[in-house]
Order: C-alpha cells, then structure tokens, then sequence
C-alpha cells in the first residue's frame, strides 16, 4: 500500500525507525480505513498513476484541507506530488476555498515551502514527538 511504504521509507526524518511511532503512525493506515476515508468524502479522493501502478495518494477535506499526500518511493522527485497539489487546491477552489491547509512532516517540510505554502505558526508535535508545521497557501485568483 503506497500511503504505509511512504512511510515507512520515506519518512526516516519522522519516524527514525522507532517501531512505537511508526505503530502509531501506521495504525490507522490500513486498507479498510482508506476505503472508509474515500466513502465517506468521495470527491476528496485523489490517485497518481505511473508506469508501475499507483505512484501516490492524496486527500482533501471538505474544508480545503489537504489530510494526506503520500508518494510511493518509486515515484519520488517525479512530479507525483505535484500533481496531487494542483488537483486538490483546484478542487478546493471549485468548491469555494481561497485557501489550502495542511500539517507537513519534517519529510516534507520543503517541499510544501517550495511549493508555495507558509508556515502559519509553531510547529505542534506529532507521532512520537517530532515537530509538524501548521501551513497554508492562497489558491484562488485574486485572493
């Protein structure tokens, strides 16, 4: 399942191996729970697809908040992520919202900073204590 190998394996900065945090972490990433997540908000859904499969997974919340962006570590640095932002923060903006939320791991940090998103605060803590960022961007025209 791409959203646990993300993890697991891209996510050394996060977790650094500690199986308690990556237990807890993992434990509500399981297939039945995806299923679960994707009926219960369907349009929030997101899927990218590369030559060996799916290459990542992500999510939006019906209040313009990005829940999950997960790569599969075949596909990182080839553009899945990407892909995902503009889909999700174009949904978003179909449904009205000027701005995008999320919480990244230390993993991603950069990426979503290089992408456009801002810190909005302190960071807060998150699986084992390790330091998540509260972020932001501005996603419709004009705002």
């Amino acid at each position: 399942m791409v959203i646990r190998r993300s993890v697991e394996e891209l996510c050394q900065a996060d977790h650094e191996g500690d199986p308690a945090i990556l237990e807890h972490w993992l434990a509500n990433k399981t297939p039945k729970q995806v299923r679960a997540w994707i009926e219960a908000e369907p349009a929030g859904g997101f899927v990218g697809v590369g030559p060996a499969g799916i290459a990542g997974v992500g999510s939006l919340l019906p209040s313009g908040r990005i829940a999950l962006n997960y790569v599969a570590p075949w596909a990182r640095r080839q553009g899945v992520s990407t892909g995902l932002m503009r889909a999700m923060e174009q949904r978003a903006v179909e449904a009205g919202h000027t701005v995008c939320t999320l919480t990244s791991t230390i993993t991603a940090h950069a990426f979503y900073l290089t992408y456009g998103y801002q810190d909005t605060g302190e960071p807060v803590r998150s699986f084992g204590g390790k330091p998540a960022f509260p972020m932001r961007r501005l996603v419709a025209p004009g705002s």
